[in-house]
């Protein structure tokens, strides 16, 4: 759905004016024990135009995708930007002018698997599983691949297109112990399309059987003490930590609202060792899970150091609260559907790593916890968090002891990170998170594993 020239419709730009078409791809498989209980597949598209003017911003979008229905969205939204100037609270604010140009193609050259022979390579690691594990009670898989696809056209003449791909498979395993279910979730894939992704069933047969180990250990496993107590978090939970607790704050939109993080600007909040940053494509010479380039308002995108040796630096900004702000715009500005406005959201967060092993930093600790992967959570404007943890082991005199049956992190991010003493060296990113804020969106988190004083909860 690439459209070959939005500049044909540049002449219909009176105001700042973006012109955005959009397509979204999704295929979907759930399978549980065996039998195939979800199959859609669905395309959603369409054309939209945001209009400011005086301070008030105009929208219109429809599903229609031809030059009538081009016109027609730019009309509209420059209509109601004219009725909504008047109303706006930020008068006639000025928006920084940017000028992002590129195209950002994740497309596969491999042959596109139908959605019978994605069915069958779940069957097959279906069939591995159940042969394989005869102690599970029951079996969940399911398949999700998104296609993004974008072209975008701006008055300031930004011109991009990007198709970002990303290709997941969820295998969740149950054992019954105590007369209780125990499960364990995993995620699978990332960024590209599946038939980049995933070659062959057998080459997660050795990472599933990682997942029963830790499922065996957590249905053996205890209950945590709760408390205050001394935990190192891996790097999934130091994403989420990232994300949900320090990036939201941080979002200038956020801060604009009330946000405590407008408190702390040019402060200390975290320890010096803790550097914390929102990555817009490329981190430490990879490509992040969701890489983006140009954002859906044409800033080229930058990374965004949000908090910098344990000082608060940065906000991240798209063009209205930068021109509130008077600063530079971050590139945050992101839209999920055709028919969503931008917003200012995250695209990669991550902690820096350290200078430490994590065989160190287990040995470092007399009587805690290892704490492996989060479930679900929430955290507020206030940085307070609550996340589920689903995998977790005791740490007994620098050793790993007993798997942990399912906990909770609690805290204020601005006090956790000051209690930080140790970060690994090795860094690792899930590309699985759906940010909600207001809208899905697809996002990265990451960062190394860190040791710190964090409140568990107990049975």
């Amino acid at each position: 759905m690439k459209i070959a020239d939005l500049r044909a419709h540049a002449h219909l730009f009176n105001d700042y004016t973006e012109l955005r078409v959009q397509q979204n791809r999704n295929v979907g498989l759930t399978m549980i024990n065996g039998d195939l209980v979800r199959n859609p597949r669905s395309t959603q598209g369409g054309v939209s135009a945001r209009v400011a003017r005086a301070g008030g911003w105009g929208f219109c979008s429809t599903p229609e995708i031809d030059g009538a229905a081009l016109e027609r969205v730019v009309g509209k939204a420059s209509t109601n930007a004219k009725v909504l100037a008047g109303r706006s609270k930020l008068g006639d604010l000025q928006l920084p002018a940017t000028k992002g140009n590129g195209s950002f193609d994740w497309k596969s050259d491999a042959k596109e698997r139908s959605q019978k022979e994605l069915i069958e390579f779940l069957e097959a690691i279906d069939a591995h599983i159940k042969e394989t594990y005869p102690k599970l009670s029951s079996r969940l898989m399911a398949l999700s691949n998104l296609d993004m696809q974008k072209t975008l056209l701006t008055s300031q003449g930004a011109e991009s297109f990007s198709l970002t791909p990303r290709s997941l498979i969820y295998i969740q395993m149950t054992l019954e112990a105590d007369g209780e279910p125990i499960d364990l979730l995993e995620s699978y894939g990332g960024l590209g399309h599946f038939e980049d992704r995933f070659d062959d069933p057998s080459v997660l047969f050795p990472t599933i059987a990682k997942q029963y180990e830790h499922l065996e250990a957590k249905a053996g496993g205890v209950y945590a003490s709760a408390g205050p107590k001394t935990c190192i978090l891996d790097a999934e939970l130091a994403g989420i930590l990232a994300h949900e607790a320090i990036g939201h704050t941080t979002e200038a939109d956020f801060v604009m609202g009330g946000s405590i993080a407008g408190q702390f600007m040019d402060k200390q909040i975290a320890d010096p060792m803790v550097t914390l940053v929102d990555f817009a494509h490329t981190a430490l010479g990879e490509t992040c899970p969701v890489p983006v380039y140009i954002d859906d308002e044409g800033t080229t995108s930058e990374d965004c150091t949000i908090i910098d040796e344990g000082v608060l630096r940065h906000f991240m900004h798209n063009k209205e609260s930068a021109g509130h702000f008077e600063t530079a715009p971050t590139g945050n500005a992101r839209a999920y559907q055709f028919s969503d406005e931008p917003l200012i959201r995250m695209r990669n967060t991550a902690i820096l790593p350290g200078k430490s092993k994590l065989e160190e930093m287990i040995a470092s600790v007399d009587d805690g916890y290892y704490l492996m992967k989060p479930g679900n959570g929430q955290a507020d404007t206030t940085s307070e968090f609550m996340f589920a943890v689903t995998l977790g082991y005791e740490i007994k005199n620098g050793k790993l002891g007993r798997g942990l049956r399912d906990t909770t992190i609690s805290g204020v991010a601005f006090d956790m990170l000051k209690t930080v003493s140790m970060l690994s060296d090795e860094m690792a990113w899930t590309g699985a998170g759906m940010c909600g804020k207001k809208q899905p969106i697809p996002v990265g988190m990451g960062g190394p594993a860190l040791k710190c004083s964090v409140n568990l909860g107990g049975k």
